[in-house]
Formats: C-alpha cells, structure tokens, sequence
C-alpha cells in the first residue's frame, strides 16, 4: 500500500509513538484521524499537521466512543485503510508491594486501555476496511498493533503491563489469519526504549542510563524510528502475522 492510498486512524497519535506515525504519514501524502483523550493536544497535533489530519477525542477503552470515533474517521476521510495503534499506560505496579497487594482495578485498567482498547480499534477498523476496493494486490487495508519488549522479558513490577503487551502479541496471528479472507494484514511491533513523552518526563541522566541498556546503538530509541517500521509495514505486503521487536537488541534486566 503506498502511503498517498492512506487513510489512517492512529491513536495516541497526539504524541510519542503515534505523533510520529502521523506525520510521517501526511508528509507522504495520506490522510490521519488522530483519536486521543487530550482535547488541547490532539487538536494541536492536528493543527501542525495541516488539512489532511483531524482530531477526533475517543477513549479506546470505550467500545461505543470507539465505532462512533471510526464511523466518524471514515466519513471525514472517505475511508479507514489503516489502524495504528499507538495508545498505551504504563503504570508500574508490584503483585506485592511496599503499599500492599496489586488492585484488581489497576490491573483490569491496564487491560482495558493496551489490550481491550487495541482489540476495540482493530475490530471496528476492519468492519469499515472490509467495505473498500481492494488494490491491485487484493489489499483492503493494514492494522499495526503496539506492543512492548516487557511482553517477552517484563520486569519486576510490569505484571500488568507485561500481560496487556503479551496478550497483543498473542492475537497478532491468529488476527492476521482471520482477517486475510478480507485482503486485511495485522502486525505488531514491540519497540523497547523509546523517548516517549514518559521518558523524556524522566532527569536527562536517568535517560542516558537507560539509553546505555540498549546494546546498539546505546541510546534511546526516536519516535520517528518507530513511525519508520510502521510506513515499511504499510507498504510491504509481506509483512503479515508477525511482530516485529524494535529494540536495539536489548533485553530487559529483571529490574
């Protein structure tokens, strides 16, 4: 799929990771719906990208907010040919903590946000992908999912965390099977450490010394360096069924 044929939502993509899919996206001549909660920072991000970006407000945890935020995409742009899913939390948390044992409910909203809300966008993507005019290659369009390196190697206190990556990881395939009758590819990407807006909140040392983990090169990742494998994603139809890990060849200490 070449970029000038898409018509991508990206959520989180008021920032990080899905600003950075964005732009790349409208500099090659596509269309982008960003969905994120800020209603200041998606509008801006919106703004800076000029007439082939929109901002729609959605919370991906809210599968009625979610097939109205679609709907609303497809209209705009006249159709969904790709979903990148970009919006995450990371909230740390211990099974067993200093402060007592890990809530129920901070657990199920780590679920709700990374897992349930990329089930919900891939979900309603595909019903609206499903009623275009496949390409010359029979391709309706291209789901990009995001996981984490914590989904293989999860830290102490990534429980959570690490179960919402793991479980993106684990449905990337049997997605892509499901979805190929309908000329739909799925594919994720765990990127390790990236300057994320999280990350750059963190003391210029404390970045350099988790940038120094990555084997090569020993820096943090950049968010353009991730938006780089998403456009390599769209545009190889090769690329199905897998996840891809962006990481430097780091794998993550116990702690």
């Amino acid at each position: 799929m070449q970029l000038k044929q898409v018509n991508a939502v990206v959520t989180g993509g008021a920032s990080g990771l899905g600003l950075a899919v964005a732009k790349r996206i409208v500099e090659g001549g596509g269309k982008v719906a960003i969905f994120d909660l800020s209603a200041a920072a998606g509008s801006a991000a919106a703004a800076s990208l000029g007439e082939r970006a929109a901002f729609i407000a959605v919370d991906v945890s809210d599968e009625a907010a979610v097939d109205g935020a679609v709907k609303q995409a497809q209209a705009g742009m006249g159709s969904i040919t790709a979903a990148i899913n970009c919006a995450g939390i990371a909230t740390p948390g211990r099974l067993v903590g200093r402060n007592g044992p890990l809530s129920g409910s901070s657990f199920r909203k780590m679920i709700e946000v990374n897992l349930l809300g990329t089930v919900l966008i891939a979900k309603s993507a595909a019903v609206a992908m499903q009623s275009n005019e496949p390409n010359a290659q029979g391709e309706r369009g291209v789901i990009v999912m995001t996981a984490s390196v914590a989904a293989f190697d999860g830290q102490i206190g990534q429980i959570a965390y690490s179960a919402s990556k793991g479980g993106i990881v684990a449905m990337t395939l049997p997605m892509a099977r499901e979805l190929a009758s309908s000329g739909i590819r799925v594919m994720t990407v765990a990127p390790g450490l990236f300057a994320t807006p999280m990350m750059k909140g963190l003391p210029q040392e404390a970045q350099d010394s988790l940038g120094k983990q990555t084997p090569f090169p020993p820096r943090l990742g950049e968010p353009d360096e991730f938006a780089a494998l998403v456009v390599q994603i769209l545009e190889n139809a090769m690329l199905n069924g897998e996840t891809i890990r962006l990481d430097g060849a780091v794998r993550m200490q116990a702690r």
